[in-house]
């Protein structure tokens, strides 16, 4: 008869069986996943190859300098625009928005100067002075000097623009300087303005069309430079505070090292104290905004400002804060009530994690190495999408305004252009540069090339962070299996975990990271899609989409779960990948309860460490920068925004504590994965002693009979 435990085994694969020549990850093991390994590394290569291509046509010229419309670059030294350091647009009326300016590809005619105007001026008017008509000259096309011609020839023949307006240069483009008086937007002192076609006047509203983007950016770039110069002010304080961050993390490592028991109840402790805290904070600025006058204008009455120091001036705003703050102290006092009896367990687990990285401490640093490979993987990808973006060459079109002109729109070389037949056929047809692009074959696929940069950037990526994750794992896993501690341990356990992983699981950790790969680029193609939609205003495509969305961010949080476990059996026994998910997934299955109480419960308390940790240097630095620390409030540097620096060193310090702890969680995870197996292969037997800790198997109840174990 089968019974209920045969039944679930079947469902979720066979327990681990005794071996006794097993004694931690095997070193006599084969390469693995052999097919996956050879496609990683011909895509490699033709990566390089790609960024090569790239680099032999691409121009990064482009994006430091605006180019005109004959494709000659303003401002670059030794060319004939050297002087010449802004465009400017004959009819920026016509320019949808920044971004087409950007893109090189407004349907005006543009050229460089050396400065933008600083008057309003219409052509016609021009013709009528001497003095003036040489200032217009500069903003024609260069060469131009034939006074002879009529208006309506000049305009025809886009020599000259049709008017003047006072302008700035913005990222090296003259954009008309616009501004508001009591909500209405002026140029200069008027809302109106000659648009050089005869007596008709237009709006400002017109310009404001053509430009309207680009006072957003203005606005933006503003905010930009302050935010630089509160860089520039302060960065020495964000280095202090970001050291004194890693200082902390580390001392809690080493204090968790000999503590854990203790370090995790004060950790729990303390952030309990920080909530409070700033719960009590909140509180008190709320109440302190209760007599000011304007406090209770609601934050969407307010609307977006740029200053965001304007917000604290807001009782909403501390309200919001102080809500949030009691959500979260409920939700950390619901899930102690509920997982206090898991806790013990997963304070074991710390202590054992503990006492592995005191064996393998080059592991605290190992993450330097895994950051130093990901800037590479990023700088690569940056560089190569430049090139790409700027491969594209200037295109120049025949116009002609005869409809009788057969040569229309074919493409033309203006340097020869005088010499061909077409002037003979069409005489007033001319070669004019028409758009950035190109006919070749590379050209015809430089949207497959981009797309290639991207997927392959995403597969290095995540292959960098499986490579980090199985060799911490194997180090962590020989600590686990070694019946004496530290005696029966490798000399170096985590370079001979990287070597083994380099040398025989490449294509198992390229197998797993193109999975994931493929799954993080079809999420950014629904993202572009989602913005492309915004638009539309459909609403069945829009719902169907965040469906999609939903479920492919479901998809990549369970395969970076499946993968991390996956990694880890492949670091202990050497198996493919797909055996070793497998293998992981069965084990986990068969201790469900487990995995979804103790191994998040011990998430949880590192995730404390990291709050802790990123809460008392943010605090700190709360109270340096806004100059509430009077011992030190004359060496406070005077800042725009002092949220700058201080949004600045908590993401710094999380950073930092998530790099330290990530150590640790990949260590629970680790110990986690042997203590289960521990748990199937023995039974405490002399035959078959446990390998955990005394402690562990205090807490379970299990014991060693014959043979006690060693420490």
């Amino acid at each position: 008869m089968v019974t209920e435990e045969d039944n679930f085994y079947g469902k979720h694969g066979e327990p681990q069986k005794y071996d006794p020549a097993f004694k931690g990850p095997i070193h006599n093991r084969g390469c693995t996943d052999i097919i996956c390994c050879l496609l990683f590394i011909i895509a490699i290569i033709g990566y390089f190859i790609v960024g090569i291509v790239a680099w032999s046509h691409g121009d990064p010229r482009k994006v430091i300098y605006p180019t005109d419309s004959l494709g000659q670059f303003c401002g670059q030294a030794g060319t004939v625009n050297e002087k010449k350091p802004v465009l400017f647009y004959f009819n920026i009326m016509k320019c949808a928005s920044p971004l087409v300016l950007l893109q090189f590809q407004c349907p005006t005619t543009q050229i460089c100067v050396e400065k933008c105007p600083n008057r309003f001026m219409t052509f016609i008017k021009a013709r009528t002075s001497k003095d003036d008509l040489e200032y217009y000259k500069q903003f024609c096309k260069p060469g131009f000097n034939d006074t002879m011609k009529s208006v309506p020839e000049v305009m025809r023949d886009e020599d000259c623009p049709a008017m003047l307006t006072p302008s700035k240069p913005f990222i090296r483009r003259c954009f008309p300087a616009l501004s508001t008086s009591k909500g209405v937007v002026m140029i200069g002192n008027s809302t109106t303005f000659d648009a050089g076609e005869g007596n008709k006047t237009r709006n400002v509203t017109d310009l404001l069309e053509g430009a309207k983007k680009a006072n957003a950016v203005l606005e933006a770039r503003q905010v930009a430079m302050k935010i630089f110069e509160d860089y520039t002010v302060s960065w020495y304080w964000i280095i202090i505070a970001l050291l004194a961050a890693m200082i902390l993390s580390l001392i809690f490592v080493v204090l968790l090292r000999f503590l854990a028991g203790i370090m995790v109840w004060v950790m729990i402790i303390l952030v309990f104290a920080v909530l409070v805290y700033g719960i009590v904070h909140c509180y008190m600025e709320y109440a302190a905004l209760k007599s000011e006058q304007g406090s209770d204008v609601s934050i969407k009455d307010l609307g977006f400002q740029t200053d965001l120091r304007v917000y604290l001036h807001l009782r909403q705003t501390w309200l919001a804060f102080m809500i949030i703050l009691i959500i979260l102290i409920l939700i950390l006092i619901l899930v102690l009530i509920f997982l206090r009896k898991r806790l013990l367990i997963a304070i074991a687990l710390i202590k054992e994690a503990s006492r592995a990285i005191g064996h393998v401490m080059s592991s605290l640093v190992f993450p330097l190495f895994t950051f130093f490979l990901l800037c590479l993987c990023i700088a690569y990808w940056a560089i190569t999408a430049v090139f790409l973006s700027t491969s594209n060459d200037a295109v120049f079109k025949v116009f002609a305004n005869e409809s009788a002109c057969n040569y229309t729109t074919v493409t033309c070389d203006p340097e020869t252009f005088n010499t061909t037949n077409i002037t003979k056929l069409c005489p007033e047809a001319k070669c004019l540069f028409a758009f950035y692009g190109g006919e070749s074959k590379y050209h015809k696929y430089l949207i497959f090339f981009q797309f290639y940069n991207v997927f392959l950037f995403f597969w290095l990526a995540n292959f960098v962070i499986a490579l980090g994750q199985v060799t911490l794992a194997g180090a962590f896993a020989s600590y686990y299996w070694a019946f004496k501690k530290p005696d029966d341990m490798p000399a170096f356990p985590l370079f001979a975990s990287l070597g083994r992983a380099i040398r025989y699981h490449t294509g198992s950790l390229a197998f797993g990271s193109l999975i994931l790969a493929i799954v993080q680029v079809i999420r950014v193609l629904l993202e572009y899609l989602d913005h492309k939609l915004k638009a539309a205003q459909n609403s069945c495509a829009q719902f169907m989409l965040k469906c999609l969305k939903c479920c492919f961010w479901c998809l990549e949080k369970f395969i970076k779960f499946l993968n991390r476990n996956a990694y880890i059996m492949v670091a202990i026994y050497g198996t493919n990948f797909c055996t070793s998910a497998r293998n992981a997934f069965m084990l986990l299955m068969r201790n469900i309860i487990r995995v979804a109480v103790l191994d998040k419960v011990t998430d949880f308390l590192l995730f404390l460490g990291k709050l802790l940790v990123v809460g008392a240097v943010g605090v700190l630095a709360f109270f340096f920068f806004s100059g509430r620390i009077k011992i030190v409030k004359d060496t406070v540097p005077i800042l725009n925004y002092y949220w700058v620096p201080i949004l600045t060193v908590i993401v710094g310090s999380y950073l930092i504590a998530h790099g330290f702890f990530s150590v640790y969680a990949m260590c629970v995870d680790t110990l986690f994965l042997c203590f289960l197996e521990d748990l199937e292969r023995n039974d405490g037997s002399a035959e078959r002693p446990y390998l955990m800790s005394l402690e562990l198997q205090k807490v379970l109840n299990k014991k060693n009979t014959d043979k006690p174990q060693a420490e």
